[in-house]
This record gives C-alpha cells, structure tokens and sequence, in this order.
C-alpha cells in the first residue's frame, strides 16, 4: 500500500441541513494502520451542529474512539469511493491499470482526498480546515465520459480533460463504471456498459427500477439514453435538491454503518436485524418496514441478489434516520435455479425464495395473509407489464428470453 506525509490528516467538511455551502466539522488522522475523527471546537459551538451519525461520531469533543473492528468510522468510509472509483485514482496518480487493479495500492486518505466532491451525502474532504477548494469538473458529455471509462477499463492512462471528466464522479460507490453529470436542473449518476458485460446489464437495472416503481415502491426515477451507440442509465440523484441560493445535500448512512459492520463483516448483515433497527430508531417504523418488505419481494422477484448492506441506505438529520428510496436494483446474472441474497433474511437463511420472505414476515409487522398479499400484486405487475417497460428499454426478444424465468420470475424464487 503507497502512503504518504501528506496524507497523514484531513479535514471533513459537512453540508448543514439547507444549507448550499460547507463548513469544517472535524479532523481525520492516519496512524498508518486507523483513521480517527475528532470534532473541532469551533463546529461543537455552533447551535445548529448535527453529529455525522449517532451513536457512532457523537457530538462530543476529543478523539472519537472506533467501534469494534474498524479502522476507520462508517460515516467518514460512506463517503469514499468503492472499486470503479478507486480504479479512476489508480490510473489518474500511476497510469496502466485495467480490470485487474488492486485498489489496495493506495491507502484509504489518498481516496478520500484524490475523489471528486460531488460525493454521495453531505461530506467532503480537504487539506485545509479554513479553504474550501471544490474537486469538480465541468459539466461532460455522455460521450467523453464513455470514452473516459473504456480507458480505465482497458487500462489507458486518461487524457487530463477525460480524467478530469471521470473524476468527478470518483466518489461514487460501487464497482462497475459510472460518473455524474447535471441536466436540465438535475443530478443524475450515469452507469454505462461494462466491456466484460455478457447481457444488457444497463438495460436489466432499467427494467427493474421500472417495474420496481409500478409495484409502489420508492426507488430513485431512471431514464435510459444511448451515446456513442451504447446505453446509459441516468438515475436521478435523491441526495441533492435545489433551492434559490443552489444546490443543498442531504447526509445519508449505509445500512452497513447502522449494523456497524464493516466490508469484512458484512456478512453478519441481516434483513431481520436492519428491521430491528427500524422498529427502533426510524421514522414511521410501520410504513418503512412494510417498504423494506416490499423492495426484499422484489430483489427475490427479479432475480437481485446483489443486496447487500451497501446497497441499503438511510437519511440522517441529526435526530432520525428515513430511508432513502431504493438503488441499485440490478438483475444478477444467473445460470440455476437456486440462489441465495447477499444479506441473511431470516436467522441464518439467506435463500432466494418468496417462502423464506414469509418466514420473517412478522418482523416486519406483517400478517403471513399481507405478505402473500404482496407476493401476488407484484408478481402480477411485473406479468402485467413486462411487455411494456421491455418496449421502453428496446429490449430484444432474445434479452427478453433470457431474462424471463431466469432473473425475473425464476420457478426457485416464486415459491412460498
């Protein structure tokens, strides 16, 4: 792993509720093997300070201390790039790297500080704890990202417009190509085609996040492009909303922060715990836990099992925690019958089926009679209008072939 002096400390600077302009909340530093957190005393005096998240960065002064088995806090590696965004540094700071990056080359501050600013949630981080200096870029087309991300992928160093293009949207998590990019007085994070990608992956998110909307669900509005002769999906932004002075941010958790786990524990992470969880500490527990239910039916549904704790998130105001509308809802590729979701659903039973669903029903405060109630509204939704929302992503009949039975509505999963 690279270090380096300078990357010894941070500064984190928040987005307050309503807010367009950052402040300085605290500093991050770097022993080599933990990153700390403490607040600054200037941010503690303030009368409207939220802590970064409850329990675990509390508004208190000194060093934070981390929770069992972290190396640093969840809040603060929320807001750090995941692989696609550490492979964009990895190729800007040393050049050829492709599929096969190991993002372990650089260690967790350099992510921090080399990744753009329009991050997920209301942080960021500099070098100063008095000058804000903005990691962004003009606003690029479809086409020079595109372009941008093939390079990565095939591991060519980018040209500095195309890697300033990329980097803005470095901070982003997950693991295939995307970036961001503002139109018509909206946010939105594009996700293109990866060159591995055996099936229409972009258009698989597209059809689910659709029929995902239909079912009544919450999940971020998409809209599906082409550039270059490629597709894009664009899903608009639910951490950022326009008021007269600009653009403001809203702080969000992943569910991985409030089970205080970390990537190498994720596997511990639970659906019936993450409904403990809400039960305790949400807003409007009763509707957010049938909601939880509801997007848990559907991943099994359409063939997700990609859910983990990552992939779940919360809002945070400083007092509650509301869950954000769904993400992320991609079809996985699939070549059985048995399958299983990254996250337990019921004591230690993870299986892909609308039975195990109603096995953990009532801690999600439904009768098994409303359960099978949303088994059956949903599997006929998705019947009722495949055709259609197939015909808004130009799917092939031969796509459509391949995905019906196999992720959407696969004889495994429907059983209950």
């Amino acid at each position: 792993m690279i270090s380096s002096q300078e990357n010894k400390e941070a500064y984190v600077w928040i987005w307050l509720p309503g807010n367009t302009e950052p402040i300085v909340a605290g500093k991050l530093e770097n022993d080599g093997n933990y990153i700390t957190f403490n607040y600054g005393k200037s941010y503690l005096n303030r009368p409207d300070a939220i802590a970064i998240y409850n329990p675990e960065l509390p508004l208190q002064s000194g060093v934070l201390p981390l929770l069992n088995g972290l190396n640093m806090p969840n809040a603060i590696r929320d807001a750090a790039p995941d692989a696609w965004g550490r492979r964009v540094i990895i190729n800007r700071k040393m050049g050829l790297k492709g599929n096969d990056t190991d993002t372990a080359t650089l260690d967790e501050m350099t992510y921090l500080l080399e990744s753009g600013s329009d991050r997920i949630g209301s942080l960021d981080f500099q070098l100063s704890p008095t000058e804000y200096i903005p990691r962004a870029a003009q606003n690029a087309t479809l086409e020079e990202l595109l372009e941008s991300a093939k390079r990565v992928q095939d591991g060519i160093p980018l040209s500095p417009d195309l890697d300033q293009a990329l980097c803005h949207g470095s901070s982003i998590g997950g693991a295939r190509p995307k970036a961001l990019i503002e139109d018509s007085g909206s946010k939105y994070i594009a996700k293109f085609s990866a060159s591995n990608d055996t099936y229409s992956v972009v258009k698989a998110e597209y059809i689910a996040m659709r029929l995902a909307t239909l079912c009544k669900l919450k999940v971020a509005p998409v809209k599906l492009v082409q550039a270059l002769g490629k597709d894009v999906i664009l899903i608009e932004r639910f951490d950022r909303y326009k008021i007269e002075s600009g653009w403001t941010r809203k702080s969000m958790v992943s569910a991985l922060t409030l089970f205080g786990l970390n990537d190498m524990t994720a596997r511990y992470a639970s659906y019936e715990d993450f409904a403990e969880i809400i039960r305790a500490r949400f807003t409007e527990p009763k509707d957010t836990l049938k909601e939880l239910f509801g997007r848990l039916v559907f991943n099994i549904l359409c063939g997700n099992n990609d859910d983990h704790a990552r992939n779940h998130a919360a809002f945070w105001n400083g007092t509650d925690l509301t869950l954000t509308p769904a993400y992320d809802i991609c079809p996985q590729q699939r070549t059985g019958n048995v399958s299983s979701q990254a996250m337990k659903i019921v004591g230690n039973n993870g299986d892909s089926q609308l039975k195990t669903c109603l096995e953990a029903a009532h801690h999600f405060l439904l009768s098994n009679e409303e359960a099978i109630e949303i088994f059956t509204t949903f599997q006929d939704i998705i019947r009722d209008n495949w055709n259609d929302v197939c015909d808004e992503a130009s799917l092939t009949k031969i796509d459509r072939s391949f995905f019906w039975g196999r992720q959407f509505l696969n004889p495994f999963s429907i059983v209950y």
